[in-house]
């Protein structure tokens, strides 16, 4: 198969969204242009989440390249990644998956083979392609968290990178991921102001006199997770990613500040959503590179 035939559709589906975009298979970057983005409805139907996720997909796929498409997908879990298969339950977005094989459904909706469609979990997409992107991490233990709706985890080691799936790890009265997400701002920010918060980003860059009290709890709580993970890890770098890592600025001091080991770097992400995209296309990139 010529190169230039090859079309690898590189996929990020988030609690609240879905991005995609086209791999530049020279220049190991999402295509400039190329990327697009829309809201999901996670806790609609199951026919209206493939639907939507289709929808933007289609714009990828036509008659004349459906047989060279590939497409790359980095999912939030539990999920079988192997078989396509969501177990998400209970955890605030796409219950209605629950059990149903994934990717049978949006191959047929795409009208392209299973076979041409890939899962990986999101956060070890996202730390793989921030790891392959910096180059000089490689010979490092690093973990990656991803911030946002949810909160997802994965550890690189040497070229190889895992999701470990330490949202759901005990936390106060819950998991972490009921105090280390989008959802735990607004339901703290409605405990104490008795209104509804807008988003993160609004909190941040807003005058409200709760801001600095909200952002100092979520330092605490990351701490507090960190500290585990980075022990049981044994890691020496951080990397931060997800919407929430973007008002990084604001709780970074306090987050050193209360971590154990203080020799851990920590990093911020700097491709933000391409590091999932292209995590998501490197599954590809090696299996098709074998297959020439």
């Amino acid at each position: 198969m010529n190169t230039s035939e090859r079309k690898i559709i590189v996929v990020d589906i988030g609690g609240s969204h879905i991005a995609a975009g086209e791999l530049d298979w020279d220049k190991r970057e999402v295509r400039s242009g190329s990327q697009c983005r829309r809201s999901v409805d996670s806790h609609a139907s199951a026919d209206v989440i493939i639907s939507s996720w289709a929808n933007l997909l289609s714009d990828f796929i036509d008659e004349v390249n459906k047989d060279h498409v590939w497409v790359g997908i980095a999912m939030p879990g539990p999920f079988d990644y192997n078989e396509g298969i969501s177990y998400i339950n209970e955890l605030n977005k796409y219950d209605a998956l629950y059990g149903m094989n994934v990717k049978k459904e949006l191959a047929q909706a795409l009208g392209i083979s299973p076979d041409h469609i890939l899962f990986k979990n999101d956060a070890e997409a996202f730390l793989y392609g921030e790891v392959v992107h910096r180059g000089d991490l490689d010979e490092a233990k690093v973990v990656g968290i991803t911030l946002g709706t949810g909160l997802g985890s994965a550890v690189y080691n040497h070229g190889v990178c895992r999701d470990v799936f330490r949202a759901i790890t005990p936390m106060k009265h819950g998991i972490a991921e009921d105090y280390i997400s989008s959802r735990w701002f607004k339901h703290r920010y409605s405990q104490l102001s008795g209104e509804q918060l807008e988003s993160v980003e609004a909190l941040a860059k807003g005058q409200d006199p709760l801001k600095a009290q909200i952002f100092s709890e979520f330092a605490t709580h990351l701490a507090f997770f960190l500290n585990d993970f980075i022990e049981e890890e044994s890691a020496s770098a951080v990397i931060i990613g997800g919407n929430i890592a973007r008002c990084l600025d604001l709780f970074i001091d306090e987050l050193r500040a209360k971590l154990k080991n203080k020799q851990v770097q920590l990093y911020q992400s700097i491709l933000w959503e391409d590091a999932a995209l292209l995590g998501a296309g490197y599954l590809w990139e090696n299996k098709l590179t074998k297959s020439i």
